[in-house]
């Protein structure tokens, strides 16, 4: 038995950056004036606001006017969907996506369609990456928006988002990516990928809980999510929150000054991961591209297994990870990804996700794999299926 705490749902949410949380602080109690307000205590706070949005823009390679802060990602994407979707309904109704998003992403779309919107969902390949040809072939006359996840959080699998952004100006379309999981592993410059929408969220890259953005490109056409105050140039109405704002921005800043490191550290531990289950652990395969994913994510499915009873024993193991079948939602759902690239119900229900960070090591990736050789044995061995 394992008395290490190990860590591997980074895909999930991360630890707040201890760099992070000492930015905050003072936002919480000493520097606390609303920034609408117009005397010196609002003022302080008004200017860190936009000294935030300025670093996110500089990230982005955008004007900070495009940035808008928000309160998390699926806020952000609920936004650039219902509000593409309303101010542009005379255009067009016709939305494409593909069928591996976040539901985020697939329940919004779901709501649209019963709002009389037309939905187009590209399937993906077995890789779990999308074919630009197919999103290009999908356009109709009144298409509005497409919609394309820059990275999948299940499978990690990396979007030819450049190609799909080329394709979306050719048509003059608009293009939104799902970039909650991406933000903090990949460079993302908004101009040269065409993109004129963009959703992250600070706690995927060791910032807070409760904040994210939408950039927003100008001159796109966009309705409202929230109406009140004149919040974020009357664009989201509500009291900004400082402190969580402050903490993305200081997260993100240090995510990109470390990107090079940061893969390189976890695709390490990634890539020993992947070899050493794969010659221990017989009856496995590697879910989504090998190549064309995140650098910390590798997704494994084990036949003859569940992924919920693989995850309660390394939960046992004092070992933190995820699985491809919902069990933690209360559903016996097999997840909608895997099932996307041509997964069998079977072996989707035996995946596991584990995604790596900055608090792994070499000692945690043997400690794990043999946890997992031990664990999946004594798994097989109890179900009916397994052939002995």
């Amino acid at each position: 038995m394992n008395n290490k705490k190990i860590y591997l749902d980074h895909a999930a949410t991360t630890s707040v950056d201890k760099d992070v949380l000492q930015r905050m602080f003072p936002w919480f109690s000493e520097n606390y004036g609303n920034p609408s307000s117009i005397y010196s205590l609002g003022s302080k706070s008004k200017k860190v606001i936009e000294d935030s949005r300025d670093v996110v823009a500089k990230i982005l390679n955008c004007k900070s006017s495009e940035i808008y802060f928000t309160s998390c990602g699926t806020e952000s994407d609920n936004w650039a969907l219902k509000g593409i979707a309303y101010a542009n309904q005379k255009k067009g109704k016709h939305i494409i996506t593909s069928n591996i998003e976040h539901h985020a992403i697939l329940h919004t779309l779901k709501y649209l369609e019963k709002q009389g919107f037309s939905i187009t969902y590209i399937p993906v390949e077995k890789n779990g990456i999308i074919d630009p040809i197919k999103v290009k072939n999908a356009i109709k006359k009144d298409t509005i928006m497409i919609s394309i996840m820059y990275a999948n959080n299940e499978i990690g699998t990396i979007q030819p988002i450049g190609e799909i952004g080329l394709i979306a100006k050719e048509f003059d379309i608009i293009f939104h990516t799902d970039a909650v999981q991406a933000m903090g592993s990949i460079p993302i410059d908004v101009q040269s990928l065409n993109i004129d929408l963009l959703s992250m969220s600070a706690h995927k890259f060791y910032g807070p809980k409760g904040v994210g953005v939408l950039y927003i490109k100008r001159g796109v056409k966009i309705d409202n999510l929230l109406h009140g105050g004149g919040q974020e140039k009357t664009r989201r109405a509500a009291t900004e929150n400082i402190a969580n704002i402050v903490g993305l921005a200081t997260a993100l800043e240090k995510a990109s000054k470390n990107l090079k490191k940061y893969n390189k550290h976890v695709s390490k531990l990634r890539d020993l991961t992947v070899k050493l289950v794969m010659e221990k652990i017989p009856e496995t395969i590697i879910n989504g591209d090998i190549k064309n994913r995140l650098s910390n994510n590798i997704n494994f499915s084990f036949r003859y297994i569940e992924g919920e009873g693989l995850l309660l024993f390394l939960d046992m193991s004092n070992i933190y990870a995820s699985s491809g079948s919902a069990c933690t939602s209360g559903s016996l759902d097999p997840s909608h990804v895997l099932l996307a690239t041509g997964l069998s119900a079977e072996r989707a229900h035996g995946s596991l996700r584990l995604t790596f960070g900055w608090d792994n090591s070499i000692e945690d990736v043997y400690i794990v794999v043999n946890e997992l050789e031990v664990i999946v044995k004594k798994l097989r061995e109890l179900s009916p299926l397994y052939d002995k």
